[in-house]
């Protein structure tokens, strides 16, 4: 009886090896590039950079859009490769789009908190859009954690923002069946800090990788030959593999305030968080609220976002289901036609 384990270690062992000599010749020629659509640096703070995308030649609708992406990741995951583009998405639309990148902090920055971050680097960057498209409000699209990010700004500076959007953005962190908050329950920065007093990337990778094992680890690699000689597709595999390893540090107070405030305490929902002193109500908002979530998210489960509706007025309240996981929500080319639609609808 053929032994199927060792059948199935062979399998991984070839592929795997075909990827190494693929990777081997491919040295001979640059990268894939990441992040390819043309923009311009209009202000920079510390780590932090703005950019403003170059319009297209389409009708400009008047309003811009700021994009808030995660402290976790890199926020190119935006503007992966031209075919997974959320922003490539919209620049087509006629939106003026503007992006923070929030940098790779330093042992310089482990005591920046969410104060900071909230009423300090996205407050200016709101200021610094408005002042640059002439525009007394804007509109906010916060991804994940940034979306937390965006519903707390939005809360504390209620006139600031038109409308907001909040894309695969978890509100109540304690839901069942919530993989980071078992296994952040107990956790303590503080013994995870590195010598530079941050929390290391390759930590928070780890912790991401352990939620879904296999799938991402061994069982990504198991089917290579039928990517590798398809230079697209390789290159789009390149490219998430890049920015998968391209993950910043965390700075320590703020990864301290967000793991307990949010994650253990879940105060954003409870309503007992507080930011420098001011209370975080999410029933303070006066913009109409746009709630995307993905339908197999399983880091921020579709409960975890949904719970925002408990928060805002109805008639200002709109959400909408994503067929795909928390990335493939919006890199995935047959996803971002639903979600361009319900942006189009939710900006209108």
């Amino acid at each position: 009886m053929p032994n199927k384990t060792k059948d199935h270690e062979n399998i991984w062992q070839d592929e795997f090896v075909l990827l190494m000599e693929k990777l081997a010749d491919k040295d001979k020629q640059p990268p894939p590039e990441v992040g390819s659509s043309l923009k311009e640096l209009i202000y920079s703070e510390n780590k932090l950079q703005l950019f403003h995308y170059n319009p297209l030649d389409v009708a400009q609708k008047k309003l811009p859009i700021l994009i808030t992406y995660a402290l976790v990741n890199r926020p190119y995951i935006m503007d992966l490769e031209p075919k997974r583009s959320l922003i490539l998405r919209l620049l087509e639309k006629g939106y003026p789009v503007y992006l923070i990148d929030w940098g790779y902090p330093d042992s310089s920055d482990r005591f920046t908190d969410l104060n900071d971050y909230i009423n300090g680097y996205l407050h200016r960057c709101v200021q610094q859009v408005k002042h640059h498209s002439k525009e007394e409000k804007i509109d906010l699209l916060g991804v994940c954690q940034g979306g937390v990010f965006s519903l707390c700004y939005t809360a504390l500076h209620p006139t600031e923002i038109r409308k907001l959007v909040t894309l695969v953005t978890p509100i109540d962190f304690h839901t069942k069946n919530n993989p980071l908050t078992s296994w952040t329950s107990h956790l303590n920065t503080q013994a995870l800090a590195s010598h530079t007093g941050n929390v290391p990337a390759e930590l928070i990778s780890q912790l991401f990788k352990a939620i879904k094992p296999f799938q991402l680890n061994r069982e990504k690699y198991r089917r290579l030959k039928h990517i590798i000689n398809n230079t697209e597709s390789l290159n789009t595999f390149l490219r998430m593999e890049r920015w998968l390893h391209d993950g910043p540090d965390l700075n320590r107070a703020a990864a301290d305030e967000f793991l307990i405030n949010f994650y253990q305490q879940n105060k954003l929902h409870e309503n007992t968080l507080t930011i420098a002193g001011h209370a975080v109500l999410l029933n303070k908002i006066t913009s109409p609220v746009l709630n995307l979530y993905a339908t197999q998210d399983h880091l921020v489960p579709p409960e975890a976002t949904r719970a925002l509706k408990q928060h805002i007025k109805p008639e200002l309240y709109q959400e909408q289901a994503l067929v795909g996981g928390h990335i493939g929500a919006f890199t995935s080319p047959r996803t971002q036609q639903t979600l361009i639609q319900s942006l189009e609808q939710g900006l209108a």
